[in-house]
């Protein structure tokens, strides 16, 4: 007898290796048995005509403050995934002196775009070391599991004081108080340390995050924590335009440690052909034998721009900025006035930064994101195109759109990944063997970017719906984001429907999958504001053997833990045998 069997469904196992029709076997938290299956179980499920895949393991999330208050890690746990890795980009809540909580949570805000008022409401502190961090989530309920990795600008700041952090170099002393502390934190079971050298990274208070400038002699002597630990991932988030230059010195942190080092790759409008010698210089290194790897989005980085958002056209107008105290209601009845329109195009922007200019300012990167959820529109779509076209200023274009749907309606702006008007760059880095599947951001940018239900649009855009190019296999879709981001944290008893692994699935109607539209909330601690997706599609989504998910709903089951260092394979895994060949469902 089984707890669980789920019959005649699809099964892409992660391996990469072509799908086949049969059943799973589940008892207790693992699966027994693939391929025809004998004996019934507790519960069955049909899943005739439906895909079965292993649970998603999304590798950046950012959930380091949800995770003490939210067990469900949405939306990750609306969209397939089973494991989140967070700790990214350098920032996080451990370790942290009590007088210095605030500053985090400033880093947290400014870099990362998290209502601070939701992370100083929500966030249960019961630590101070980063070992004292992960014995506080392992003892919260979850439904995923959670990994996390040693943040750098904790971790400065801890050594330094905060002013100092941000502004000078480490002495010698301080380097090896550093590494003490992420070798510390990679033994209690980090599964990594992160960095950010990118001046997009800003405090609320408009400072650098601290680490951003420290010196490369910095970052080796921190890296011999992962050398002397054994494992760990060293995670960069890099400056794009510098990446030529910095990858000599990734390779060699890389070539030193014997660990993977990973970098954020990204197609830059500054240097569009860029990310192609890099995906060369990913090749060179695997023939070197040097663990260089890339992380990769699936889709354009896209600021979503509406008037409950962080970032829209007028967002630095002056007239705008006056009326942000107000509650929306009042908001709504001003821009509804025509005056007022009159009013606001007749100003300009403050100049607050170069970034900041480019973002509100750049119309031919302005599309309408509507009821289809168009993440490759065609250039000719654009709000400067359309205004061209129409003989109108894109600015009284784009607030026209804005203020559909009673104001509710948003622009999507495709920041990286969208230098040529399409995904063909995208395409590339996920065809290529040296990149993973990264930067969904999930828990992240909560009033500008919505990328959490990025492993679902890596299903419907990359396996079934693209028509501008060409599109890349299920199976290898599914193993981009199952065995090779479990294994690339060495959580190997995860990410393949096999014998022996972690029970940890998806049943997916993969004909009707599907996201609804990007929608703001106000479901954070303290009312705070996030950028939300739903999915359709999800039949059940099982962790551990217990199903989380049915029908896209949660279900309350709690069976996620926190993960403490590698996760050994199956000792005998049984590879998946199938009992027939068929089509993709």
């Amino acid at each position: 007898m089984y707890d669980l069997v789920l019959r005649n469904g699809f099964i892409v196992d992660g391996t990469g290796r072509p799908g086949f029709v049969g059943d799973v076997a589940v008892r207790g938290d693992r699966i027994v048995a693939v391929g025809a299956v004998e004996g019934e179980g507790t519960e069955e499920i049909d899943c005739t005509g439906l895909l079965v895949t292993p649970g998603w393991v999304d590798m950046h999330t950012h959930y380091d403050g949800q995770a003490t208050w939210d067990p469900y890690l949405t939306p990750s746990g609306w969209h397939g995934c089973t494991t989140v890795v967070m700790g990214n980009c350098g920032v996080g809540f451990a370790p942290v002196r009590e007088e210095d909580r605030r500053w985090l949570i400033n880093v947290m805000e400014g870099v990362e775009d998290i209502p601070g008022s939701a992370l100083s409401e929500g966030i249960q502190w019961a630590w101070e070391t980063f070992p004292e961090y992960l014995d506080a989530l392992e003892r919260k309920p979850f439904a995923l599991d959670v990994a996390t990795q040693v943040p750098h600008s904790a971790v400065r700041g801890f050594v330094m004081g905060r002013h100092r952090s941000e502004r000078e170099d480490a002495s010698p002393e301080e380097i090896a108080e550093m590494k003490a502390i992420v070798e510390e934190g990679l033994r209690a079971g980090a599964l990594g340390f992160s960095t950010s050298r990118t001046p997009l990274h800003k405090t609320k208070a408009g400072q650098l995050v601290a680490g951003t400038k420290a010196p490369l002699e910095e970052l080796f002597g921190i890296a011999e924590a992962i050398s002397e630990a054994g494992h760990g991932v060293f995670e960069i988030a890099n400056e794009h335009v510098k990446n030529r230059v910095d990858v000599g010195w990734m390779k060699e942190l890389a070539s030193k440690t014997g660990q993977p080092v990973v970098f954020n790759l990204s197609q830059i409008d500054e240097d569009p052909t860029l990310y192609r010698e890099l995906l060369d210089e990913l090749e060179k290194a695997e023939a070197e034998g040097v663990e260089l790897y890339a992380q990769s989005a699936g889709r354009a980085i896209g600021i979503l721009m509406g008037w409950h958002g962080t970032a829209h056209p007028f967002a630095l107008y002056p007239s705008w900025l006056m009326m942000q105290a107000l509650p929306w209601e009042e908001k709504l009845q001003m821009l509804q006035d025509p005056s007022f329109k009159e009013k606001l195009l007749a100003e300009t922007g403050v100049t607050v930064g170069p970034f900041e200019t480019f973002v509100t300012t750049s119309f031919d990167k302005m599309f309408v994101l509507g009821p289809d959820n168009d993440y490759e529109p065609v250039p000719e779509s654009s709000i400067a195109a359309r205004a061209e076209r129409e003989g109108r200023d894109p600015r009284d274009l784009a607030f026209d759109e804005l203020m559909k749907n009673d104001g509710t309606a948003m622009l999507y702006f495709p920041l990286f990944n969208y230098s040529t008007g399409s995904l063909d760059a995208t395409y590339e880095m996920h065809a290529h063997e040296r990149t993973r599947m990264g930067l969904s951001d999930g828990g992240a940018h909560c009033g500008a970017i919505c990328d959490g239900g990025m492993p679902t649009f890596m299903l419907t855009h990359w396996a079934r719906d693209r028509k501008r190019g060409p599109t890349l296999p299920l199976e290898r879709i599914v193993k981009r984001q199952t065995s090779e981001t479990a294994a690339f944290y060495g959580l190997n008893d995860r990410g393949v429907v096999g014998a022996g692994y972690l029970a940890d699935l998806n049943v997916i109607d993969f004909e009707h999958l599907d996201v609804d539209a990007p929608q703001m909330v106000t479901d954070l601690p303290a009312g705070g504001r996030r950028l939300v997706q739903r999915a359709r599609g999800y039949k059940a989504t099982i962790k551990s053997g217990e199903i989380i998910l049915r029908d896209g709903e949660i279900t309350g089951a709690l069976p996620g833990r926190l993960l403490r260092g590698h996760q050994a394979a199956p000792a005998e895994a049984v590879a998946p045998q199938p009992t027939s060949r068929h089509a993709t469902p």
